[in-house]
């Protein structure tokens, strides 16, 4: 097979989308297809271009996978207008550059949010003869609505309410990474062919032996115990939590926010006016680290600003994955898997009591830690190991080609 990935993120960025779909990649060659990658140069998640990626085209091998990048506007700015602006410029230079240089294939396969990204693949599809598989990530525009980024009763949501619709219909398969996702475009769309293609996570680079004395001196090498949270600090992380309830636990707890976005500046500011000595923020770490960065923590933060439909944060995987228990800030698809195989503590997004209550439970119980991280592992191997998910899609698309 012939298969192209259409993405505005890819290695060397950071983040579940990059990660999912270069082991995607993976799966293909080592089933003996090709693979081509149409993305933009690396910026996520600082809005800055990174050092060495200029210019009007590059092509380069990323893992052994051909990867064309072109230009795009970035922006770390959180509001609607520099948000839409850089997600439309990447539709455009990816329909230019697509149009010009990409393959024939047999299927492209786009990553969806940004959702506008659907016409640039509905167009290269087109021009390529080839089948159009649509992987949501995250219920785009219904996502933006909870997050109170765009009103359900204005004309911008309606556009994107077509939009989704219209990228659905030109579909060959539309791919979903929870089952809530996979249900509710089943439900609204019931001729459209769904296929879950979970998210899931590398077992071999998550591993509970992952930890060590180096890592924990970096995250400050206290004797405390240590919640971690590694990832974007963004509007729907709603990160603020995280603060507040460290200020209510005290000094017991040492809490490690890792990573940058747009809300970064105004946390970090609040931390400090609050004098929240138990709180600590860190540049975001390599690739090649985040392994080691969560097995060294005593639990791991995975938090929402509010309940998203079919959100399941790639975070939670990797936590439990590495053995370490996790205190869920979500509802859902996400809260169900963590109580399903016991791996963690479930906190309503909003309930800072509850969730000041969970980080005090798994402070002060070592023993209930090590249990729920142990359930975590076992429930990874059982259900979410990214390459034999991988697999199983490659093999479905051998199946039907």
């Amino acid at each position: 097979m012939r298969v192209a990935i259409l993405t505005q993120y890819y290695l060397p960025e950071m983040g579940a989308p990059q990660a999912r779909l270069s082991e995607l990649g993976r799966a293909f060659r080592q089933r003996g297809h090709t693979v081509t990658v149409l993305t933009a140069f690396p910026n996520y998640p600082t809005g800055r271009i990174f050092p060495g990626y200029r210019g009007m085209l590059r092509r380069e091998l990323v893992e052994g996978i051909p990867v064309i990048r072109v230009p795009m506007y970035p922006t770390q700015k959180p509001g609607l207008l520099p948000r839409l602006t850089s997600y439309c410029s990447f539709v455009l230079t990816s329909v230019v550059a697509g149009s010009a240089f990409l393959p024939r294939h047999d299927f492209l396969l786009v990553e969806s949010p940004p959702l506008f990204l659907g016409a640039s693949a509905w167009w290269l599809s087109r021009l390529r003869g080839a089948r159009l598989i649509f992987n949501v990530s995250d219920l785009w525009p219904a996502s933006a609505v909870n997050l109170g980024v765009v009103s359900p009763d204005g004309a911008a949501y309606r556009a994107a309410c077509w939009l989704e619709a219209a990228c659905y219909r030109a579909a060959w398969l539309v791919t979903g990474q929870s089952k809530e996702i996979v249900a509710d475009i089943s439900a609204r769309f019931p001729n459209c062919p769904t296929y879950h293609l979970s998210n899931a996570v590398d077992t071999e680079a998550f591993r509970p032996d992952r930890g060590s004395e180096l890592m924990r001196a970096k995250l400050g090498g206290t004797d405390r115990c240590l919640a971690v949270y590694a990832g974007l600090h963004g509007l729907a992380q709603g990160l603020d939590q995280l603060l507040d309830a460290a200020a209510a636990v005290g000094p017991e707890l040492e809490v490690a926010l890792i990573g940058d976005g747009p809300e970064k500046p105004r946390l970090v500011a609040d931390a400090r006016r609050r004098a929240l000595t138990n709180v600590r923020f860190h540049d975001p770490v390599p690739r090649s680290d985040m392994p080691a960065t969560i097995a060294t923590a005593d639990m791991v933060l995975v938090p929402l600003r509010t309940h998203i439909p079919g959100a399941v944060p790639s975070k939670l995987y990797e936590a439990m994955a590495s053995g370490r228990p996790v205190v869920l800030v979500a509802e859902g698809e996400a809260g169900a898997i963590v109580r399903k195989w016991n791996a963690g503590v479930v906190v309503s997004p909003g309930d800072i009591a509850g969730l000041t209550r969970a980080l005090q439970l798994l402070s002060g119980d070592a023993a209930l830690r090590t249990e729920l991280g142990a359930n975590g592992r076992r429930a990874i191997e059982a259900e979410f190991d990214r390459s034999a998910i991988g697999e199983r899609f490659v093999r479905y698309l051998e199946e039907r080609l």
